[in-house]
């Protein structure tokens, strides 16, 4: 654990709940003031917070629809107002609604692609900005889908394809200062429609033959932003579903 209080921010989007929650919970046990982004969840937002205040270091709660670059805006421009310095950013918030391409709403597929592909591409952008002078890091949010033909969620599915390659791209334009690298999860938590038959079925696939927990996908984080040779790079962390 690094000795505390330090001067560094660590935003991560989607943070009240899910794997964002948990990977704020580890940066702020790092020692990181933790800036907590949150759409609708603000009970589940202010309760992590309160955790992360625990751990003796800040919680700024802060809520943005990310579908609106505006509202992604003002939230960098409170984050430039805070004590601490933005050194990591973490592209956590993402929906994954089902669709069919033959079928799908272009609404739906606007609202998945703006959350999933655009948001991180426009807080790259500003926390770039931030970051200017320090050594930053970005780590953005996959899915081991993205390489998969999941015909049941097309949108989400594009968007994280989408995702790694700009994780690539933000990496060469933001170098030698930023690096930016992404973690792809398997199967770590089952989303509120997949049954509990299904998803069994889904782990026995895996030649490990079980799902992954949060803490899996918290090391692999923590290993990029650590590892100060590592920029531009996927980190699969699913149990070997892309051997199947």
């Amino acid at each position: 654990m690094t000795e505390f209080p330090r001067n560094d921010l660590a935003l991560i989007t989607g943070g009240a709940v899910r794997l964002g929650r948990e990977i704020a919970l580890a940066l702020a046990r790092e020692g990181y003031a933790i800036a907590l982004h949150y759409h609708s969840s603000a009970g589940k937002a202010e309760k992590t917070a309160r955790e992360i205040e625990k751990l003796g270091v800040p919680a700024y709660l802060l809520q943005a629809d990310l579908r609106e670059p505006e509202q992604i805006k003002a939230c960098f421009a409170k984050i430039s107002g805070l004590p601490q310095h933005l050194t990591v950013l973490v592209n956590s918030a993402s929906v994954m609604p089902r669709g069919d391409l033959r079928s799908l709403p272009v609404t739906e597929w606007d609202d998945t692609l703006a959350v999933n592909l655009r948001a991180p591409w426009l807080c790259a952008q500003a926390a770039a900005e931030l970051m200017q002078g320090r050594d930053g890091v970005i780590i953005n949010l996959s899915d081991s889908g993205a390489r998969k033909t999941w015909t049941g969620f097309p949108a989400y599915t594009i968007s994280k394809a989408g995702l790694e390659v700009l994780t690539r791209l933000l990496a060469r334009s933001l170098a030698p200062g930023i690096r930016v690298n992404a973690v792809a999860p398997g199967l770590i938590l089952p989303s509120e429609d997949t049954s509990p038959d299904e998803w069994q079925r889904l782990v026995q696939r895996l030649p490990v033959k079980h799902q992954g927990a949060p803490q899996d996908v918290v090391q692999a984080v923590l290993f990029l932003i650590n590892n100060r040779y590592i920029t531009g790079e996927t980190l699969v962390v699913d149990g070997g579903y892309q051997l199947i």
